[in-house]
């Protein structure tokens, strides 16, 4: 499967100002290319791997104002996860941009179903589309994901620009191995480990390496985790 540079977002440009202009949005032009921060060298962002927006991305359902939200389970079970993205704008020592900018995220539920296909067409949970906050930031809620053959556990993502539809950083997050071995042990868990795909670096997508793509998490299985990653943004 080849990687995906870019995908095109179906929804209008009157939703997307909708979103934004809560914030007070104020319109910014030359927005091109999508990194990363990374955290073993401070004050140095780097390119975010891009990636296949699939499977899954259910591109059609992102104009319909139910996705436009922060809890994305629709009460399915899971072990609680954070799930904090904050966009960076590289050319001004990576300081967090303050508005402007969307981040849809969808991901499988703990059974590996991804909602919208199969048996579980006509439902959207694990889905949510956000403006980013005054400071960079958007949070969802949502459960540590599941995993499917094939696939290490992930989350996809894509940041879309203020009025623009079509999507800027198209990226899967992921997590430290370790962590999911933890999940997966949990009896909320009932698939068990990962039987086709036991680590990041044995993901077919990942094997050049994911440092910029894995989410800084802390918590636990007892209480649940939070998990940030950080998305730095070319102004132009």
């Amino acid at each position: 499967m080849s990687k995906q540079r870019s995908w095109s977002a179906p929804f209008s440009r009157r939703r997307m100002l909708a979103l934004l202009g809560a914030l007070g949005a104020t319109p910014l032009t030359g927005w091109r290319r999508a990194f990363a921060a990374d955290p073993g060298e401070a004050g140095r962002c780097v390119l975010i791997p891009r990636e296949t927006a699939g499977p899954f991305p259910l591109s059609a359902q992102l104009d319909n104002d139910a996705l436009t939200r922060s809890d994305i389970t629709e009460g399915r079970a899971g072990i609680p996860l954070e799930l904090t993205f904050t966009l960076l704008d590289i050319h001004h020592g990576c300081q967090p941009i303050p508005g402007n900018a969307s981040v849809y995220v969808w991901h499988c539920d703990r059974d590996g179903v991804y909602s919208g296909y199969g048996s579980a067409t006509g439902q959207t949970f694990m889905r949510g589309l956000q403006p980013v906050d005054e400071h960079g930031r958007v949070r969802f809620e949502t459960v540590y994901p599941g995993w499917y053959r094939g696939r290490i556990t992930h989350i996809h993502f894509q940041v879309f620009l203020h009025g623009d539809t079509t999507a800027t950083a198209t990226s899967q997050l992921v997590f430290p191995d370790a962590i999911t071995r933890a999940v997966y042990h949990s009896p909320l868990y009932p698939r068990g480990p990962n039987r086709s795909v036991a680590t990041v670096d044995a993901d077919f997508l990942f094997r050049d390496g994911a440092p910029h793509q894995t989410a800084s998490i802390s918590g636990s299985v007892a209480d649940g985790f939070r998990a940030s990653l950080e998305v730095g943004i070319d102004l132009g």
